[in-house]
């Protein structure tokens, strides 16, 4: 699961990098117009409840998973309320040739998610719930660089740490088929994560051709 998100996920994404600050030269950073397009369009994804891991929650009859299922949903709750405080702060996303298609693809990532996190194949939402705490770490950091930009003040995450997450990982895994399954909807969360940061480049290129 972790090599998963090393490889696949936010953390591994030249844009997210971007966004974040992470190439250590002041000329890569984005500009407030880029960052306020990145959280508009997190917001679109991740910003309405119920989110991924609430739907993951009523599909899981894990014992092992319960505790981790409640703070994760609690965690993302604050999340979901920071990013939507950090996405007002930073102003609408700026114009961009193909608005309306832009919001359309988003909009049909919202709906693979919100059918992934409810599948009935055992692991499976558990996989994408679980790909998402462990990412959002990487997505946490463009988030606190927008707020950090506008004045506002990260708060706190209060998200279910690495260790505990991948401790639900173990403890729910190690049958064949409910290990493809937790993969595959890990697989699913991450692909959807770079499908928007790929958009999100794409948009940012426009915009500087224009």
């Amino acid at each position: 699961m972790e090599a998963l998100v090393t490889a696949d996920g936010t953390g591994a994404h030249s844009y997210a990098h971007q966004a974040a600050g992470d190439q250590g030269m002041r000329d890569a950073l984005l500009s407030l117009s880029d960052l306020a397009d990145a959280a508009y369009y997190l917001c679109l994804l991740h910003g309405r409840h119920p989110g991924v891991i609430d739907h993951a929650a009523t599909r899981s009859a894990d014992n092992a998973a319960r505790q981790w299922l409640i703070q994760a949903a609690d965690g993302f709750a604050r999340e979901r309320a920071y990013l939507t405080q950090v996405t007002v702060a930073v102003g609408p996303a700026p114009s961009t040739a193909g608005q309306a298609d832009c919001e359309t693809t988003v909009s049909q990532q919202r709906h693979a998610l919100d059918m992934l996190a409810q599948s009935d194949r055992r692991g499976c939402a558990l996989g994408a719930a679980i790909a998402l705490v462990l990412d959002w770490r990487a997505v946490r950091r463009v988030l606190d660089k927008a707020a950090i930009r506008v004045g506002i003040e990260p708060a706190p995450s209060t998200l279910p740490d690495r260790a505990a997450t991948m401790a639900v990982a173990r403890a729910i895994g190690g049958d064949e088929a409910i290990d493809r399954a937790i993969q595959f909807g890990a697989r699913q969360l991450l692909s959807q994560h770079r499908g928007l940061w790929d958009l999100l480049a794409a948009r940012a290129q426009v915009r500087a051709r224009s």
